[in-house]
């Protein structure tokens, strides 16, 4: 089992930065793993955000937040961030990390259904 929680979240002026943090536990946690954020807005499905592998640090990313959001971690933390600058409206949403095992694979999850694990999420409202 893995268990996520995340922090960081609240309320930001448009144009501002915040920083979300998602804290991994649980003996199942290894580098074979994928961490990756998902946003969900009143009445809009999930979606993907960024995602990083836990082994090797490669990052991929959403068009919508490519080259604003930076996805990281820290191995020693157990712990994966993202760093938003250049927040807009339309970031407006709950955020919610979480955590596929894909083994010695090249796989890059990007939806929902793909992940295992997930934490309870933390909102992030940007003003206009």
């Amino acid at each position: 089992q893995v268990q996520l929680v995340e922090s960081g979240g609240g309320l930001v002026q448009a144009g501002g930065s915040l920083r979300l943090s998602c804290a991994a536990s649980g003996r199942a946690f290894s580098n074979f793993f994928v961490m990756g954020w998902f946003r969900q807005a009143p009445g809009k499905e999930r979606e993907f955000v960024a995602a990083i592998r836990w082994g090797g640090g490669s990052t991929y990313y959403a068009d919508s937040v490519e080259g604003r959001f930076t996805i990281s971690r820290d191995i020693a933390k157990g712990t994966c961030y993202l760093q938003m600058n250049n927040l807009k409206p339309e970031d407006t949403a709950v955020y919610f990390c979480a955590a596929k095992y894909i083994g010695p694979t090249n796989n890059r999850p990007k939806t929902p259904d793909e992940y295992t694990y997930w934490g309870q999420g933390t909102q992030l409202t940007v003003s206009s």
